[in-house]
Formats: C-alpha cells, sequence, structure tokens
C-alpha cells in the first residue's frame, strides 16, 4: 500500500465516507496474522486430511490401477475413486460436463486427479497417495500451441470471429503493411493461500464448505451436483481469500467437491490443501497466446486494416478458455480505432491443464497484440511510438466504433495521456535516452508510454447481477452481507463504505460478515473487475430500503414532512428534533418497522450476441496509462525498471489508497508476467516451473526504482456507477506493458532504432539477449560494411 497518512475526517463528516482514503478493514489482522483463513480455522474432532493422486502422464490410456496398497497404509480412512461418486463426476465450468472430478480410463495431462486419499493426519494421506501401482498405455499427446495448430486443430469451444467493415479490402488498398508472429507466456496465479477446501457434514443432505473462491455460488452448484443433492443442502462460506487473481474463480470446484465427497462418504469433517508443487500441475493458468498479424496503415501511421487469429493453448478441456479468448478479441484495439478488421480467436485443445481466469481475462493478451501493431508501424515510418499511438486513438464524435460494434461514449484516452505525457517529461527524457545510448556501448536505455482501455461487464450478461443483505440492529450497529469475496482488493471495506454513506454513520458500526450462499444465493463470481460495481449497488439498494422506511416511520411519529428528516454524520435530525442513529433505531424497533432488507442490481443497458458479434457488452471503460523507462544491459540481457509514472482513471474513487494499492499491485503483477514469469513444460508434459525455486515472480527488488502512481482527477464516471466510480482491479495490470516495450525501445537501440525487435513476451534475460543478438545481425547484414553497435 502506499505511503500515506490518512486524515481524520472533519466533524461533519462521518468516518469511512465514500471517497475517502480509509484503512483496508483487515489491514491490521494481515499485517499481525491474525487475519483468519480456511487453515486457521479450529479443526472440527475426527477431521481428515485429504490428498489427490495424480496421473503422471500427459495422455494415456489407464490400464490398471491398484490402490491396494494405498488404503492399506497407516492412517488412511477412505480412498475414493470415479466409482464412489453419488452424483456427476464432472467439475467443469459453466455446464460444459467435459472436466471429470476423477479420470477413469483416459488422462489428458500430467497431474489430473485419478482418486483421493483420506488419512488420519496430512502426512498420512501424502505418503499413501504415493503408494498407488498405476499401468499405462501412453497416447499421442499435444503439448504446444504450434503442434496443436498444425495439426487436426482440436478446439476445446466453438471459436468467436469479429468483424467490422472490410479488413482484406483495406489491407489490399494500404500504402504499407507488415505481418509477423507474436508470442506471449502464461503465467501462475501463486496466490499466498494456496487451494483449500474444508467441508462439515451435517444432517440428512446437508453439508458445509469453508473454501477459498471467487465464486461460491458456482462451488455450491459443483458440491452438489457431484453429491446428488439440491443446490440448497450446500453451503458455502468464504471470509477471505489469500489472492485469488481469477485462479480461484473455477479451479476452487475440485477442492470444495473432493472434500464435500470424503465428508459425506465418511461423516468425518475433511480437508483437502494440496503441497504447492500439487498446486501448480493441477491447476490452470493464463492462457498463452500465439498471434498471428497483418496491419495496413498509411504514411502518417493511421491503421487502415487489421486482420489478427490468436491462437490460445486451451488445455485439455473448456473450462473458460471461451470467454477468455473472447475477451482478447475485445481487447484487440485497446485505445485504438480499426474502421476495417478481422479480429479471430483460436482455443486450441491440448494435453496441458485446463487454463483459466487470471486478471484481465485474456484482455492483456489482447492489449500486447495491439501495441504490437503500433511499434511496428512506428518501427515502418521511423517514427515514435507515442505518435502512431495518439495518432490511432479513438474519437469522440466520430472514429469511435469498436469492432464489436460499441460505441466508445466515455473517450478520456487522449487527455489522460496528455497529460501524463506532459507530468512524466515524455519527450525531454526521449532526447536524453537517445543522448545516452549514443555514448553507452554496454547500458541502454529505454522509454514507452502505453495506453490502456478496458471495458467493464461480464461478456456473459446474466453474471452482472448482484445481492446483499442489510440487518440494522435495535443498538444502531449494521451488517452486511453480499455475494462479493474478499481476496484482499478491499471489496468489504468499500462496500462497508457505502453502507456507512447511506445511514451516515461512522464505518466502525458497519460489521462485513463472511459471504455465504445461505445468505445471499445465486451469487455471480467476483470477477471481471465487477465487485464493487455489482455489491455496492446491491448494498446501497438494501440500505436504501430500510431508510426509506426509517424517514416514513419519523415524519409519520413526530409528525413532520418526509424531507425534514435528515441523516447526518451518527444522528439524524426530524423537524426541530435532532437524535442519534441508535435512538431512531430503537424507536423504529418498538413500533415494529422492519430493520432487516434485501438488495439487488443489475447492470443496465448491456447486451451482447456472440454469434453475430455484435453488441454492448461493457457497461463503460476505464482508462489508463504508465510511462516506463528500463536500463538493458547488452552484454547480459539482465536490466532494471528505474522509473514508472502512472496516470489511472478510477471515476470518483470510493477509496483512494486502496485503489492506489491495487494500481501498483496489478502493474506489478503485469510486469512480472510480461518479464521473469515463465512457465516451462518439457517433451513429456510435466511443468518444471512448479515452485518458487524455479518460477520467478517479481521480489521487492524487481519494483520500480521510482514509482510514481496518480489517479484522474475530476473524471467522475459518466455511467451511473457507485457513487460514479470505476472498476480498478483489472485495468491497471496491462499498465505493465509499458516495461515491455521499454525493452523493446532499448534493445532496438543496438540497430539504431531501424527494425522492430519484435520481443516476444516473457522478456526474460535470455530471451532479451537473444533478440539483442538477432538485431545486430540483422544489422550487419543490411549494411555489410558498418560495424555494429
Amino acid at each position: 500500500m502506499p505511503d500515506v497518512t490518512i486524515p481524520a475526517p472533519p466533524s461533519d463528516r462521518i468516518d469511512g465516507a465514500v471517497h475517502d482514503s480509509h484503512r483496508h478493514e483487515s489491514a491490521h489482522k494481515h499485517v499481525s496474522g491474525e487475519a483468519v483463513y480456511i487453515d486457521d480455522l479450529p479443526e472440527p474432532a475426527g477431521l481428515l486430511h485429504v490428498c489427490l493422486g495424480l496421473s503422471a502422464r500427459a495422455h494415456a490410456r489407464v490400464v490398471s490401477m491398484d490402490l491396494d496398497k494405498v488404503r492399506a497404509a497407516p492412517g488412511v480412512v477412505a480412498v475414493l475413486t470415479a466409482a464412489d461418486v453419488p452424483g456427476e463426476n464432472d467439475i467443469g465450468a459453466v455446464g460444459l460436463h467435459d472436466e471429470p472430478m476423477f479420470a477413469t480410463t483416459l488422462v489428458q495431462h500430467v497431474g489430473q486427479p485419478l482418486f483421493a486419499v483420506a488419512a488420519e493426519t496430512r502426512a498420512q494421506a501424502r505418503r499413501a497417495a504415493t503408494l498407488a501401482e498405476l499401468v499405462y498405455e501412453d497416447l499421442p499427446a499435444v503439448l504446444s500451441i504450434a503442434a496443436a495448430r498444425d495439426g487436426e486443430r482440436k478446439l476445446v469451444v466453438t471459436p468467436m470471429t469479429l468483424r467490422i467493415g472490410d479488413a482484406a479490402a483495406a489491407l489490399d488498398r494500404a500504402p504499407h503493411r507488415v505481418s509477423g508472429r507474436l508470442a506471449v507466456g502464461g503465467q501462475e496465479h501463486f496466490y499466498l493461500e494456496s487451494q483449500i477446501a474444508m467441508a462439515v457434514p451435517g444432517e440428512d443432505e446437508e453439508v458445509l464448505v469453508h473454501v477459498s473462491t471467487q465464486h461460491p455460488s458456482e462451488v455450491q452448484h459443483i458440491v452438489a451436483h457431484v453429491l446428488d443433492v439440491p443446490d440448497g443442502a450446500v453451503t458455502v462460506e468464504v471470509r477471505r481469500m489469500g489472492g485469488g487473481f481469477g485462479g480461484k474463480e473455477t479451479q476452487a470446484n475440485l477442492f470444495a467437491a473432493c472434500a464435500a465427497l470424503v465428508a459425506k462418504k465418511t461423516g468425518r469433517a475433511a480437508k483437502l490443501r494440496p503441497d504447492r508443487d500439487d498446486d501448480f500441475q493441477i491447476t490452470g493458468k493464463r492462457h498463452d497466446f500465439e498471434i498471428d498479424y497483418t496491419v495496413g496503415f498509411d504514411g502518417d501511421g493511421r491503421i487502415d486494416g487489421v486482420d489478427m487469429l490468436f491462437a490460445a493453448r486451451a488445455g485439455y478441456a473448456a473450462d473458460l478458455s471461451g470467454p477468455v479468448t473472447d475477451r482478447a478479441l475485445f481487447h484487440a484495439d485497446n485505445g485504438y480505432h480499426y474502421a476495417d478488421a478481422r479480429l479471430e480467436s483460436l482455443p486450441l485443445k491440448t494435453n496441458t491443464v485446463s487454463n483459466t481466469a487470471f486478471r484481465g481475462f485474456g484482455g492483456p493478451q489482447g492489449v500486447v497484440a495491439a501495441e504490437r501493431l503500433i511499434d511496428e508501424i512506428a518501427f515502418a515510418l521511423g517514427k515514435d511510438p507515442l505518435e502512431i499511438r495518439k495518432r490511432n486513438f479513438y474519437g469522440t464524435t466520430d472514429r469511435n466504433v469498436t469492432p464489436y460494434h460499441q460505441t466508445v461514449e466515455d473517450n478520456i484516452l487522449p487527455e489522460l495521456v496528455a497529460g501524463l505525457e506532459e507530468s512524466c517529461g515524455y519527450w525531454e527524457r526521449r532526447a536524453a535516452i537517445r543522448a545516452h545510448n549514443s555514448g553507452s556501448r554496454i547500458l541502454r536505455k529505454g522509454l514507452a508510454l502505453t495506453p490502456v482501455k478496458f471495458g467493464i461487464s461480464f461478456t456473459a450478461t446474466q453474471f452482472n447481477q448482484a445481492g446483499a443483505l442489510v440487518h440494522v440492529y435495535t443498538d444502531g450497529s449494521v451488517q452486511v452481507n453480499h455475494g462479493g469475496t474478499e481476496m484482499g482488493q478491499g471489496l468489504y471495506t468499500k462496500v462497508a463504505q457505502v453502507v456507512a454513506e447511506e445511514f451516515q454513520i461512522d464505518i466502525a458500526h458497519v460489521r462485513p460478515t463472511a459471504t455465504n450462499t445461505g445468505k445471499v444465493p445465486n451469487t455471480s463470481a467476483t470477477a471481471a473487475s465487477s465487485g464493487s460495481d455489482l455489491n455496492g449497488k446491491a448494498a446501497q439498494n438494501a440500505a436504501r430500503a430500510i431508510k426509506e422506511r426509517l424517514v416514513a416511520f419519523a415524519a409519520t411519529h413526530w409528525n413532520v414532512a418526509p424531507q425534514e428528516v435528515a441523516f447526518q454524520r451518527n444522528h439524524v435530525r426530524v423537524g426541530e428534533r435532532e437524535m442519534s442513529f441508535a435512538s431512531l433505531i430503537r424507536a423504529a424497533y418498538m413500533a415494529r418497522v422492519q430493520l432487516s432488507a434485501t438488495g439487488f442490481y443489475k447492470t443496465p443497458k448491456i447486451h451482447w450476441d456472440r454469434a453475430a458479434g455484435r453488441g454492448t457488452p461493457f457497461y463503460y471503460f476505464a482508462y489508463g496509462a504508465a510511462c516506463s523507462e528500463v536500463t538493458v544491459d547488452t552484454l547480459t540481457g539482465e536490466y532494471v525498471v528505474d522509473r514508472v509514472d502512472i496516470l489511472h482513471d478510477c471515476g470518483r474513487s470510493l477509496n483512494p489508497v486502496i485503489d492506489k494499492g491495487q494500481i501498483e499491485g496489478g502493474f506489478v503483477q503485469g510486469m512480472g508476467w510480461l518479464t521473469t514469469e515463465e512457465l516451462w513444460w518439457d517433451a513429456a508434459g510435466r511443468l518444471r516451473t512448479h515452485a518458487p525455486s524455479t518460477y520467478k515472480i517479481p521480489a521487492c527488488g524487481d519494483r520500480p526504482k521510482v514509482f510514481n502512481v496518480q489517479l484522474l482527477e475530476n473524471a467522475p464516471n459518466r455511467e451511473d456507477t457507485i457513487f460514479r466510480s470505476k472498476a480498478v482491479g483489472e485495468p491497471p495490470f496491462m499498465l505493465g506493458v509499458s516495461v515491455l516495450h521499454a525493452l523493446s525501445d532499448a534493445v532496438a537501440s543496438v540497430a539504431d532504432h531501424r527494425f522492430c525487435p519484435r520481443l516476444d513476451a516473457p522478456a526474460t534475460p535470455e530471451r532479451v539477449l537473444t533478440t539483442i543478438g538477432a538485431l545486430r545481425e540483422r544489422a550487419r547484414q543490411a549494411s555489410p560494411n558498418q560495424a555494429g553497435p
């Protein structure tokens, strides 16, 4: 979090009002270790520990599976396979039924669960799981995008194509044209709290499941289907997660369903917490992509036509690959207008773990592709990339229709970028960097300013809804519950601020409680950056229902007009009378006024027709820009991020200090995806980067040396969002793209910026060094009589 002093509120404002920088409701617990996660919950008597037995093959028939030694191992109470599932042996997302909980006769990736062991201790369960005797008949395995696209091209879902204008004709008539291929790697979520679930059996069909998930209602639905019980028999509760980043939107299904199955089969509580190495192997990642592109443009750098094919490694089952690859197309324009474009997805089936949601949900891959087009144009014309970016921005009254035929009505990107361009001294620093590079043989600097335009809403329209439950107790304290989940992003704090603001009481009187499917049913996932938008509005709706009852009661009871009832800081004025909020509540209770309400909200104005590739999938857009400066050692490929300046659009921020923390964290995570985080599978389909020793997320020393983050001021959301705020979870992630392009700029200097480096991601030091070598060789061949730099 930013190092700030949070001032006390003015005497006429409540503590914790919306738009105030109020600390995260669990911040003190996070730093002290008091925050309770699922593994910290008191263990019920007789708790069993569960471990999964995993496939060692990427693609094979299971000839035999002898589990006798597993059952006979010390402490083992139960060993369960697909034959023990009373309901449906499937945990697949969005009802596709293509992802078995336990594989039976066929395994389709290394690490696929085959059975579960329940034992008295976790160590006993883990040891027993290794004793299974399995015989496989290996089958051909498709492991990479290249193998999948060059072979049978099996797809996990039907692909999507977006069309606007006539891309082929535009490309034919364009004065300039460039084609290429961009490779973008995947990313491991690396949440601090691993996947975990604890199930407690109840009476009859009932089971209570504590699980680290972003989507409690989907877990409820999956568990119910596995157990063959009604949804209402399953209660899912989530107080907090130790990080999610999309990795707990669907991936928690397996662990919750398995723990619940053990609990119901044995009659004892059961907990499943995989080892980190197992978690890496079992769970899906961000999709890696190979993107083929052709762009046509004129002599000024204005884009005439675009054609792109987004091939993604989806894994063996669909999971969320359909909507993820769709979203990549939705953001393949980033902030740029394509009058004529054809954008196509290709979600390829591979014998690897099924990839899944990750912060940005395919959008970052689309943004990277858009920025590659800008780089290609800039290098082809010998212009600064920022010039090309600004020349292609969406307009406000024209040039404002996206490839999916939504009109951009809230475009503030030109002004936002101009503001950052001036405040960060872009052109002065550009000149200084060119001067530095001309006199430095080894250390080269690079600079890039990249924008973000990110659509906010679920593209599956039905998920754009939320419920809330607000109780006011007779002492004036308030409890709020909603369908959103807290994973460290501050959602509980923001919704509590909304309720405090509505009642005009200090936030200390408002208590957020654990997300629970028994309190608020049919929840949407906390994803798509819509947590505050949806749940804040639902909680506001509930609070206002109670408030209307209180106003009506006060007006009648004290014989005043309703407009003479005013809620002020911890007090209520009723005509000439003034009383504490708690006094009004007690009086209302005595008069039998209902002091509890449910709230509901659904996002207006949105619709989407996937088959036609047309609609208004987004309620609004969030904008931002980042300028990054790097220094690259051309002898080793190693680099440092010297300075980053960010200007980001949060509308009228609900909580500026939390939003700044989200921007900083999102940027660093995005930077990590594009630089140091590399997933590597060997020829047998085994993930080799399966632990902190082999998978490098950014550490403290990797953060920018100078890190300036500012929120765009005086830019309230033009749509009627909760107090005119904007989503902040995902959009900042794509600000990290500026680091990739700063590295590209530094690399390009070794050939005097004559060629587009085509630096793929992740831009590890090895890849940077290889690209430098290739550029130097290209420069040598282009000018054989000229010594290279």
